[in-house]
């Protein structure tokens, strides 16, 4: 499952985690978010004891992309120690996000 995070726990819940984090940058009226969302959903079942999965909506908090130079959606970070670990752009197959998730953990 992912857990929605904004602009106000952002910070706390990604940059501050103990465990590394994976946030799915996205928002409603992308259709490839829309695709990507159930593919995370089955990917946070097989990786959820290892990382945590969030997912954030730019046009609900715009500073964050901005902070991370993010230009395209979906875009998939995973961040390890505060520190971006991975990252895709752009509607991608599970195995491509397994492959990150799995390297970034690595």
């Amino acid at each position: 499952m992912l857990t929605e995070i904004s602009e106000k726990n952002f910070d706390e819940t990604v940059i501050g985690a103990t465990k590394p984090v994976l946030v799915d940058f996205w928002a409603p009226w992308c259709g490839p978010c829309r695709a990507v969302a159930p593919v995370l959903e089955e990917l946070s079942t097989d990786f959820g004891d290892k990382l945590t999965f969030c997912k954030l909506n730019v046009d609900d908090s715009p500073s964050i992309p901005g902070r991370f130079s993010i230009r395209s959606i979906p875009m998939v970070m995973v961040f390890k120690g505060g520190e971006v670990a991975g990252q895709v752009t752009g509607a991608v197959a599970k195995s491509e996000l397994k492959e990150m998730i799995e390297k970034a953990l690595g």
